[in-house]
C-alpha cells in the first residue's frame, strides 16, 4: 500500500531517515513516499489549496503549519481525528499546540508534530561585560541595554527581528501587541486591534528603528536576515524561533557560551509571556482512500522516539510533554530547557477559518508601520485595518 506524505525541505536528512525507518519496520505493507514541498509556507499552502479544490487525493498525510487547521477543516479538506486520538493521548501533548488543532466544539483536526515559539536571543557575554547579569524583562530595558552594549562593544545593531511583509512579520507585530496587553480579536470575535494597547505595541516596534536600536531596513528582514545578523556577531539581541540555536558553534558563528535565550520582553505591568506559537502538525487528507494507513504513519512520526530524533537531528522542538523531562535529551538539546517556559506561555495566532486573509491585511499594515516616515503616520492605518479585519471576520 503506497501513501504520500508532504512536507517542506528536509535540510538535515532527519525526516527522510524517519520515513525510511517506517517503511522498513511497519508490518502492514505500507510504503510512504516523502514529497518535498516549497520552503515558503505560503507557496506550500497554495499548492495544497489547488489540490483540494480539484478534489485531489494524491497526498495522504500532510505536515502543515499550525495556522492551517481552522481553514482546512472549515472547507472539509482534512479529516476529523477526534475518534482516533483519545483524551489520554491528547493530554500527552503540550497544551498550546493541541489547542491550535482543536476547534471551539472540541473536534481535533491535527496531531502536533513539532513546535516553536518566538524567543529572545541575546549576547550573554557582552551583557556581562557591560554589567548586566540578566536578560531584559521589559522592552524599555532591552532598548537601554542594547544601546549601552552597542556603545561599549562597537557592535553594529542593538536588536534584529522579522519585519518584512509576510507571515513572520505578522508574528513579530502580534508579539509587540500581545506584550503590551493588546490583541486582534476579543472573546466574541470582535476586532480590537485599533485599541490603545495594540497601538502601544506597534509604536514600540517602530521606536526600535527610530531610536537606533534596530536597523533602518529591518522592515525587509525575514528569519534568515535576523539569524545571520545575530549568529555572525552583528547584533546584541535577536527575536527568532528555536531553530537558530542549533547552528551555534558552527565555523564563523557564535558559540553557545556566548548566547543566552529568554522569553520576549513585555511592557511593565503586562503578564509574562507573549511569544507567538509556531510549529507543524500532521493532517489526513479528507479525500485520501488510505486513512487508516495514514493514521498508522502519523502515530509513528509523532511518537516520543521519533520526536526525540527530530530534536537531536534537526533542532525541532517536540510536542510531547514527557520529552521535556528527559534529562539526556535536555542535555543533548539545551534549547528544549531554554524554551520550556516560553512554550508554556506561548500564544496562538487568531484561530479563524479566514486567518490567511486576516494575515495578509496585518502583514501589510505592520510592515507599513515599520517603514513609515514617522510613528504617527505608521499608526494611521490601524482604523482601516480594523475595518478590513471586521469585514473578513464578519463575512
Amino acid at each position: 500500500m503506497d501513501i504520500v506524505f508532504s512536507y517542506g525541505p528536509d535540510f538535515t536528512g532527519t525526516v527522510q531517515s524517519l520515513v525510511d525507518e517506517f517503511n522498513q519496520q511497519n508490518t502492514s505493507g505500507i510504503n510512504v513516499t516523502y514529497r518535498e514541498m516549497p520552503a515558503d509556507t505560503d507557496k506550500y499552502r497554495e499548492r495544497l489549496r489547488t489540490m483540494f479544490r480539484r478534489g485531489g487525493s494524491r497526498i495522504d498525510v500532510i505536515a502543515g503549519d499550525i495556522i492551517w487547521p481552522a481553514e482546512f477543516a472549515s472547507n472539509g479538506w482534512i479529516a476529523d481525528l477526534s475518534d482516533r486520538l483519545s483524551r489520554r493521548q491528547w493530554e500527552m501533548f503540550l497544551d498550546a499546540p493541541m489547542e491550535a488543532n482543536t476547534d471551539d466544539v472540541g473536534m481535533v483536526w491535527g496531531v502536533p508534530w513539532h513546535t516553536g515559539v518566538g524567543l529572545l536571543y541575546y549576547r550573554k557575554d557582552l551583557l556581562e561585560e557591560s554589567g548586566f547579569t540578566d536578560p531584559p524583562e521589559t522592552w524599555d530595558e532591552l532598548k537601554r541595554i542594547a544601546l549601552r552594549v552597542k556603545r561599549a562593544s562597537g557592535i553594529r545593531y542593538g536588536h534584529v527581528f522579522q519585519g518584512a511583509n509576510y507571515e513572520g512579520g505578522v508574528c513579530n507585530g502580534l508579539e509587540f501587541i500581545w506584550t503590551h496587553g493588546g490583541d486582534v480579536l476579543d472573546s466574541n470575535n470582535e476586532v480590537i486591534i485599533n485599541r490603545i494597547e495594540a497601538k502601544n505595541g506597534l509604536r514600540a516596534e517602530r521606536h526600535m528603528v527610530e531610536d537606533g536600536v534596530a536597523p533602518q531596513r529591518v522592515h525587509t528582514y525575514f528569519e534568515t536576515e535576523a539569524e545571520q545578523s545575530f549568529l555572525e556577531g552583528r547584533s546584541v539581541f535577536s527575536r527568532n524561533w528555536p531553530g537558530p540555536y542549533g547552528a551555534l558553534g558552527e565555523p564563523g558563528l557564535l558559540s553557545r557560551d556566548q548566547v543566552g535565550v529568554a522569553e520576549l520582553p513585555r511592557e511593565q505591568g503586562v503578564p509574562q509571556g507573549g511569544g507567538c506559537l509556531g510549529g507543524w502538525n500532521m493532517f489526513i487528507n479528507a479525500r485520501s482512500a488510505h486513512q487508516d494507513e495514514a493514521w498508522e504513519f502519523i502515530e509513528f512520526m509523532t511518537d516520543p522516539a521519533q520526536q526525540s530524533r527530530l530534536a537531536t537531528g534537526a533542532s525541532l522542538l517536540p510536542t510531547r510533554k514527557e520529552l521535556y523531562e528527559d534529562r539526556q535529551l535536555l542535555n543533548d538539546v539545551p534549547i528544549l530547557r531554554l524554551s520550556r517556559r516560553a512554550l508554556e506561555n506561548a500564544r496562538p495566532r487568531p484561530l479563524h477559518p479566514r486567518y490567511s486573509e486576516m494575515s495578509e491585511e496585518m502583514a501589510e499594515q505592520f510592515n507599513l508601520s515599520l517603514r513609515a516616515a514617522s510613528v504617527v503616520e505608521g499608526l494611521l492605518g490601524l482604523s482601516g485595518l480594523r475595518r478590513e479585519l471586521s469585514n473578513i471576520v464578519g463575512s
